[in-house]
């Protein structure tokens, strides 16, 4: 027996009996008529197909429910057309149940509870209209040029579990609404629930006392859908959910769920059940946006995720120059809904708009957009984009908080082709202070401010950036996540693990960077599961990124999977085209108590990481000492080649130590020195930090090359010119 999703239309004849009681053969041919001429052509425009007629009914099934809507509006619009040219006895009514549900496949056929439950949706039609179900009408609203009308949740014939239901509101007048009855107001709610728990607390008095702490609705924004016709205008959809997240997120008496979580639905199909227990949210908003030549149209609603109620709905209809007023109603008009009194500031906050200059806006929003990827591309795009936001508002204080935030991850990245290591940390703290004297009430640039501090190992000044931006943005789970990292860098793993649990009650999906650092700290803790199911999110939260494979397998040597650890560093090291090492992950992590980063490399080098990249190991025999290193390379220019590709590279070295090196893909002046036995250079790479490695003398070689140099980045084969 197969089983499967679909989307099931029922249509049926109002009034088909009596009407062949007066004429049988006339009623019959007008009912194929209608079929052959206006519900076949429609179900084939709209994919659907066509299963069976049963007397008087028709069932259908499509694989979109969004085309099973449109394709009974269209069939029901053309009727009222044809009904029209009729004398009155001859017109002929149907009536059309739309259901998303499981259906049996038998050959054929179909049925089961998704056929049933759409054909008593039918039966509650009106003649010549449309009843759908609430999971068909969670995939539809907005998506098809009508309004709703809910009916509640409806007990429908041999259906054990209630079902919503709503009636589709055909006049073109009503596009876009969704009729409801309001709810009580969040204050009376809470005042008789408050009177009910007195009532049964007083019955009990004696043995128990019941505190009652009234519990703060929790609100998930749905990813608004474009409906431009354009994908390039996605940054700007985008925009619209980010502002109505960061406006709510701003209101004190109201969780609401962050943007990662919230944006892993988009462009995906889901119910509300799945809205309420992924995300613990009680409530849902949803919408769309339309933005052609300088006109913008934005539809939202509210929902209950509980019982699937619309509790409001409206549609903005404005010119582009009127974006900030509307997101400013959108905001005023979901918290009156939820029944939130604003306090003066939060109103002020809520009104007070990010920039007068559109153009700076349109080009932070392409930038945020850039930054979301993590890829090295798209984040030097999204830095030039940030420099033409700020330049054309200097008091944009969230293109600057932005700004700060892409740039220290780059920082913290080392993606040192698109901006050098210590021009990346100045950007960044220059861009996060510049925020704060704009805006001091932001929390994002704490956030950055405290972790750039701690690994400058600042701790005190890292705590207290820490504490502002959770103190500033107590809902906002990167706020806690640089909590967390702060405390994890200070040692403090149990204090980390704890911001952590908070930071995952407002963000159940944090981002593949913030999935790593809670899956370190765990790793400390010695929590080993639940460190691997926070590498496996990171790897899985950002595809093709080796950075994020690699970590699994320390956890996984700690559970003594040794293959899996393997092959993950096996699979780290393909997608980092073997540059990875423990050498690299010394000096990246060089911050870390001495203690905690053995703990890491340790595991790393039982997991087969090599030392060194490309996999490259020297023999100990052709290792040259401090002195010969000194006399070989200071003063010289030498001229080589590198791994992986054999590029040519030159790197030209005075007596004092100041240096450049040029390769193919690489161009920096540096300083370099000769500490113990190894070679180092300082840059503005590598977190300022000395990247030191050994140099071998390899005689008769090949290559003609006399020498090689190895540290945490290269592998440079190179003869002094003479």
């Amino acid at each position: 027996m197969e089983r499967r999703l679909a989307a099931v239309l029922i249509a049926d004849v109002v009034g088909y009996s009596r009407m062949s009681e007066i004429d049988e053969e006339g009623t019959r041919i007008r009912f194929h008529t209608d079929l052959h001429e206006l519900f076949e052509p429609k179900i084939a425009t709209h994919h659907g197909r066509l299963i069976k007629t049963m007397g008087d009914g028709i069932l259908v099934e499509f694989h979109s429910v969004v085309d099973a809507l449109r394709c009974a509006v269209k069939i029901q619009q053309q009727k009222a057309e044809r009904n029209a040219a009729l004398r009155p006895e001859q017109r002929m009514l149907f009536r059309i149940g739309v259901n998303l549900g499981d259906v049996i496949v038998e050959g054929e056929d179909i049925h089961g509870d998704g056929v049933n439950i759409a054909a008593r949706l039918e039966s509650l039609a009106q003649p010549g209209g449309i009843c759908i179900s609430g999971t068909a009408f969670d995939h539809t609203v907005h998506k098809a040029e009508v309004g709703f009308s809910s009916l509640g949740e409806q007990q429908l014939k041999n259906i054990a579990d209630p079902v919503r239901v709503y009636r589709v509101l055909l006049d073109p007048s009503e596009a876009g609404k969704v009729v409801a009855s309001r709810r009580p107001r969040r204050r009376a709610i809470i005042l008789a629930i408050l009177a009910a728990l007195l009532i049964a607390a007083a019955a009990i008095v004696f043995a128990w006392q019941w505190p009652f702490v009234p519990q703060r609705p929790s609100v998930a924004v749905l990813p608004f859908v474009n409906l431009s016709g354009d994908p390039v205008q996605d940054y700007f959809t985008d925009g619209i959910t980010d502002n109505l997240i960061i406006d709510l997120a701003r209101l004190s008496d109201i969780d609401v769920i962050s943007r990662n979580s919230a944006f892993a639905y988009k462009g995906k199909p889901y119910v509300m059940a799945d809205i309420k227990r992924d995300l613990g949210a009680r409530f849902v908003v949803e919408g769309s946006v339309r933005r052609t030549g300088d006109q913008i149209r934005v539809n939202a609603q509210l929902i209950d995720a509980v019982s699937g109620d619309h509790l409001w709905a409206n549609r903005f209809a404005r010119g582009g120059a009127d974006v900030f007023a509307v997101q400013d109603e959108l905001s005023r008009q979901i918290a009156d809904a939820l029944g939130l009194e604003l306090t003066p500031s939060e109103a002020e906050r809520i009104a007070r708009p990010p920039t007068a200059n559109l153009e700076a806006y349109d080009y932070y929003l392409r930038a945020k957009q850039a930054t979301r990827t993590g890829r090295r591309s798209r984040m030097l795009e999204a830095l030039a984009l940030f420099d033409k936001a700020e330049a054309l508002d200097p008091g944009f204080a969230e293109a600057f908080a932005a700004d700060a935030h892409a740039t220290a991850y780059v920082w913290r990245s080392a993606y040192d082709d698109v901006l050098q290591s210590a021009l990346a940390r100045k950007r960044a703290y220059d861009k996060a202070s510049r925020a704060l004297a704009l805006d001091p009430e932001l929390p994002s640039p704490y956030a950055v401010l405290a972790v750039m501090q701690v690994v400058d190992r600042r701790y005190e000044q890292a705590i207290g950036s820490a504490q502002k931006a959770v103190s500033l943005g107590p809902v906002d789970a990167e706020a806690h996540m640089a909590f967390a990292y702060v405390q994890l860098i200070s040692g403090n793993h149990a204090e980390a693990a704890a911001a952590v649990e908070t930071a995952l009650k407002y963000d159940p999906n944090l981002s593949a960077i913030d999935r790593y650092t809670a899956g370190l700290i765990f790793y400390l803790q010695r929590d080993y599961d639940r460190a691997i199911d926070n590498f496996q999110r990171a790897r899985d939260g950002s595809p093709g990124n080796g950075d994020f494979v690699t970590p699994l397998a320390m956890a996984y040597v700690r559970s003594g999977r040794l293959d899996d650890a393997r092959a993950a560093v096996a699979e780290g090291g393909r997608l980092l085209q073997g540059r990875d090492c423990l050498a690299g992950w010394r000096i990246a992590n060089a911050h870390f108590r001495e203690e905690d980063l053995a703990f890491i490399v340790d595991a790393l080098r039982e997991a087969g990481l090599p030392e060194w990249p490309f996999g490259f190991k020297g023999d100990g025999h052709d290792r040259l000492n401090g002195d010969e290193i000194g006399s070989t390379v200071l003063g010289k220019l030498l001229r080589g080649k590198t791994e992986p590709m054999g590029n040519p590279a030159l790197m030209q070295i005075d007596l004092g130590g100041k240096a450049a090196f040029r390769s193919a893909t690489q161009l920096m002046t540096e300083t370099v020195f000769v500490d113990g036995d190894m070679l180092c250079e300082q840059s503005e790479n590598a977190f300022g930090r000395a990247d030191c490695g050994p140099v071998y003398r390899h005689a008769n070689s090949p290559d003609e090359t006399g020498y090689t140099y190895v540290n945490s980045t290269k592998v440079f084969y190179f003869s002094p010119v003479k």
